[in-house]
């Protein structure tokens, strides 16, 4: 492995990360939803979905972007929290309560989320490991293991 590949991986500060994520959000929500969502040109790019969850405390709609690939009928992310410690909320939220709704690429469908397990979790991830080849050394960065998320039609 050469010095290159060992490197821990750069991340922007906290607050950029956090930036992004209300200006994706609200991109989506000034247009209407016509930017900000796309689905995966081929196995080498992921897609872009909004998941929508219930609040495990105030029991209100919660949407979130987030990342994607294709696993047959259901679509596979990660609950990454921009690779810094802790769940995210949409991920305890699902937990919560595991049905959801996603919207891809102007289709809204309703989902049920669970944690891959296993061999199915290992899987998943190497097929994220396909698009990202950092991935081990991103999860690295988290005290705890990421949890690949299956969000299976309902």
């Amino acid at each position: 492995m050469s010095n290159e590949s060992r490197r821990k991986p750069r991340l922007p500060p906290r607050g950029v990360v956090r930036l992004f994520w209300y200006a994706h959000r609200a991109l989506y929500r000034v247009t209407g939803g016509r930017i900000g969502l796309r689905s995966p040109k081929d196995r080498a790019h992921w897609g872009t979905m909004r998941l929508t969850t219930t609040g495990r405390r105030s029991g209100r709609a919660r949407g979130v972007m987030l990342g994607y690939v294709e696993d047959e009928a259901n679509l596979v992310t990660l609950a990454m929290n921009g690779w810094a410690d802790g769940e995210p909320a949409w991920w305890l939220n699902l937990q919560a309560n595991p049905e959801a709704t996603v919207d891809v690429a102007g289709v809204s469908r309703a989902v049920r989320g669970r944690a891959a397990r296993d061999a199915e979790r290992a899987r998943l991830w190497d097929r994220w490991r396909e698009i990202e080849g950092d991935l081990d050394a991103y999860a690295a960065l988290r005290s705890s293991e990421t949890a690949v998320v299956v969000l299976e039609p309902r």
